[in-house]
């Protein structure tokens, strides 16, 4: 009996050396050396699942979702045998451990590790890594198996990797060539950094605002792993960077994340030391700005890291850099490879201690707020519980009539009344230190050098009045319905006007050439009060829509808006509705400019906007293109952020001014104001700076850096004073918090319109240098100027910046239809 034991046990022992001997490893089933070519992400993913197919015991392959180019997303979970007969048991007892899930876990050991490949898509070498990790933990490795599931998602962008790699295939000399002034080391625009909007990947974790992500949070909630890692590059001059991270860490890290990170940074260094390879940590790279690949997973408890390798998308196959080094893309991925089994290594070695850690982090007993209030305009209410909703963030409704605390508004102690409709969100949830993170006025900066903006308060990127309490408010959870009710045949319908959801009702109806008004003075009719800017639909202008008042029921209820009846076009408040005050919305053509010149991230903010949330249509003009494109075929030209020295010369500059003169509209932003100011025929122009002790220059060299963080604004949040009753501002009170993400500032217009502006330097959240803010008084934010029939409207601060400024997108929707309306069709 003993004798037969010992045959099953080496049988089951040789199946198993067999089984890892089996599989392919990832140069002979791509038919080339890993690292000699760039390998496409539907090769990467032929790979995962030709293992999966071998393996199916200890790889499971999971698409989650798919990309805006149609690509597929996917996860492998890797692990021992015994660990994925029992995978959705670990996932439950984790999410036990955290209170996500009722009940109480059993006791477990199993430490859950996320790797993260190619986030940004010209970050090319770590999904070639996640192949060797992926073979390497299944053969060499495969004893950190027993303890450790490991999560693979080879390529978070798949869109940006392949415009990357086929444009790399297409360009590059054979062999390569190392020479760092070849065409292969220099993309053209936009670079295969973004995803397919152009939008960075890596800074929208909270903000959800691509699919990619929005897949990605959903099954990244369902496990809630005890470390993330996410794989970058740098510059091809930089080495390698790995954990502890750089200062400013956020407070509610703790301190066993900290030490943990030391820890895992040490087992790092024992392998690039053993090898001679270069290495920094603690510099550059810090944990603060909550949108990230590494500080997101560490605000929902997890060791968050980020490891950057010297590339990026100058390297190609191989370049020589300063140091007179030829690095190449086998160097770069193995690099990743020996940080990716380390982490794997040490978490394994650490799986109790993991398990124990990741449970504490979610005692949020110690939170000085206990409760954020919020209310307001109810459709950015409801857009804020939706991202609530992402992120499986708990709120209720508020009870009582008033609650006292920090006023945001003031940024001081004060009370807000409230009722059943108010917004509750309390800290004491499972998630209640990301709650924190989200919602606190301003959060505490350790140090200025830090390496993004440091405000993002949602009640102000909301437009929200709202309170953080020390007192939990007393609050329930109430059923949400909204009775539209159906309009019946009348003279006209009225709807608000104030929301992102009214401008998507707007575009529709437009689209769907329905004739709308809109007011520039409020009126009273039918017994309702309508402000500025109301919407109103008459049966008079839509005679050639059949059916029309179906039509517009159909519209309204999908938009959910609520439309009032009025009975006739003498208002009991003036202006009746065939006032000129009342004018008729044009169904613009809008353009904007694309390519060199052009900041892609600024102009993909606004591709998506149109595309994906105004659904309106934008026509794409390429710089290059602008010196024979016919402007009269267009109402509105928007400029993105960017540099236009080589674009707007003499000859385009003159030809904008003529197209302006006839009615047309620029829409310049952020960037784009640069290439107005100061020029002849306008009058916007900088505000210059007093730099304090310029003429001393004194300043140590050491000390330059922290020394020139006087003069940045990195991204803060001002109180702008609102000229409502301009068309621009229509929907706004007479304040609006802007984040401002520059220190670049502009003088008050001498003609025109001021629409908002600053003139309370107060830092309502995150840091602004003390000279920055000496210039900041009396600037612009948002202003038009007239010029002949039409108008330049200037965005000083960008309101679509990562798309998650909610309150100002409203500005942008205002300025195409309602600014020097002109109601004519092309």
């Amino acid at each position: 009996m003993r004798k037969l034991l010992v045959i099953l046990l080496i049988a089951c022992f040789n199946t198993t050396l067999v089984s890892g001997q089996n599989i392919k490893s990832p140069s002979e089933f791509l038919g080339y050396d890993i690292g000699t070519q760039f390998s496409r992400h539907h090769q990467i993913i032929d790979y995962f699942q030709n293992v999966a197919t071998a393996l199916p015991n200890q790889v499971k392959l999971e698409q989650y979702g798919s990309t805006y180019e149609r690509r597929p997303l996917y996860l492998a979970y890797i692990s021992s045998e015994g660990n994925m007969q029992n995978l959705e048991t670990i996932r439950k007892n984790n999410l036990k451990n955290t209170g996500l899930l009722d009940g109480t876990p059993d006791q477990t050991n199993t430490a859950i590790v996320w790797l993260s490949y190619n986030v940004h898509g010209n970050e090319a070498s770590s999904s070639e890594a996640a192949m060797l990790t992926l073979y390497k933990l299944l053969t060499e490795r495969k004893g950190l198996l027993e303890n450790t599931v490991v999560i693979i998602d080879p390529g978070i962008n798949p869109d940006g990797r392949d415009r990357y790699v086929n444009w790399f295939n297409e360009t590059a000399s054979q062999p390569y060539d190392i020479d760092q002034q070849a065409s292969e080391h220099h993309e053209p625009w936009p670079g295969g950094r973004p995803n397919h909007y152009l939008f960075d990947l890596n800074r929208d974790w909270v903000w959800a605002s691509q699919i990619e992500t929005q897949a990605r949070i959903k099954v990244y909630n369902k496990w809630m792993p005890h470390i993330h890692v996410d794989f970058h590059e740098q510059g091809i001059n930089e080495p390698y960077y790995f954990a502890p991270a750089a200062e400013p860490f956020h407070e509610i890290i703790t301190d066993w994340q900290r030490d943990f990170q030391t820890q895992i940074g040490k087992n790092h260094s024992k392998y690039f030391d053993a090898e001679g390879w270069l290495f920094f940590t603690r510099e550059r790279f810090d944990l603060f700005y909550p949108s990230y690949g590494d500080t997101y997973p560490t605000y929902m408890g997890a060791i968050g890291m980020t490891y950057e390798q010297g590339g990026h998308g100058m390297a190609g196959l191989g370049i020589l850099n300063n140091e007179g080094h030829v690095l190449t893309l086998v160097e770069r991925l193995t690099h990743h490879t020996t940080t990716g089994i380390s982490t794997v290594e040490i978490a394994s070695k650490n799986a109790k201690e993991l398990n124990n850690q990741f449970a504490k982090f979610f005692d949020n007993s110690n939170l000085k707020y206990k409760s954020y209030v919020l209310k307001g305009n109810a459709d950015n209410l409801n857009s804020l519980k939706a991202l609530l909703k992402t992120h499986e963030i708990q709120f209720e409704n508020a009870s009582g009539n008033k609650v006292s605390g920090f006023n945001y508004a003031t940024g001081q102690q004060g009370s807000m009344s409230i009722n059943d409709e108010t917004l509750v969100i309390h800290s004491d949830q499972p998630k209640g230190k990301m709650v924190k993170v989200l919602f606190e006025p301003n959060a505490k900066l350790s140090d200025s050098l830090t390496y993004d903006i440091t405000a993002w308060s949602l009640p102000y990127a909301y437009g929200l009045d709202a309170i953080a309490s020390i007192n939990k408010i007393s609050s329930s959870k109430q059923f949400e319905r909204k009775d539209l009710g159906v309009v019946y045949d009348a003279y006209g319908y009225v709807s608000k006007w104030n929301s992102m959801d009214d401008a998507q009702f707007l575009a529709e109806l437009l689209k769907n050439n329905i004739k709308v008004r809109f007011t520039e003075k409020p009126f009273r009719s039918n017994g309702s009060n309508f402000e500025r800017g109301s919407l109103i639909i008459t049966k008079g202008d839509n005679k050639h829509i059949t059916d029309f008042t179906t039509t517009i029921n159909k519209i309204a209820q999908k938009h959910l808006r609520f439309l009032t009846t009025i009975t006739s076009g003498f208002s009991q408040t003036t202006p009746d509705i065939g006032s000129p005050d009342i004018k008729l919305v044009n169904k613009q053509k809008v353009a904007i400019l694309s390519g060199e010149g052009t900041s892609s991230l600024s102009y993909g903010a606004i591709w998506h906007f149109f595309e994906q949330q105004l659904h309106y249509p934008l026509t794409s003009i390429n710089t290059n293109d602008l010196s024979r494109t016919n402007l009269s075929k267009y109402n509105v030209l928007i400029l993105p952020s960017g540099y236009y020295g080589s674009v707007l010369g003499e000859s385009n500059m003159s030809k904008l001014k003529d197209w302006v003169r006839n009615g047309g509209k620029v829409i310049a932003i952020d960037g784009a104001l640069r290439s107005f100011a100061g020029k002849d025929g306008f009058s916007l122009s900088y505000k210059s700076p007093s730099v304090s002790n310029d003429s001393d220059n004194l300043t140590a060299y050491a000390d330059r850096e922290r020394e020139y963080t006087n003069q940045l604004i990195t991204g803060a949040i001002f109180k702008s004073n609102v000229d409502h009753t301009h068309p621009m501002a229509f929907g706004y009170d007479d304040t609006y918090f802007t984040l401002k993400i520059g220190s670049s500032g502009y003088s008050l217009l001498n003609s025109g319109y001021n629409v908002a502006y600053i003139t309370d330097t107060k830092v309502y959240s995150g840091f602004a240098g003390k000279d920055a803010l000496a210039n900041l008084n009396q600037t612009l934010v948002f202003g038009e100027e007239r010029m002949g029939s039409g108008s330049v409207i200037y965005m000083a601060d960008n309101p679509l910046f990562r798309s998650f400024w909610e309150n100002g997108k409203l500005f942008l929707v205002n300025s195409i239809f309602f600014v020097n309306n002109n109601a004519y069709e092309l």
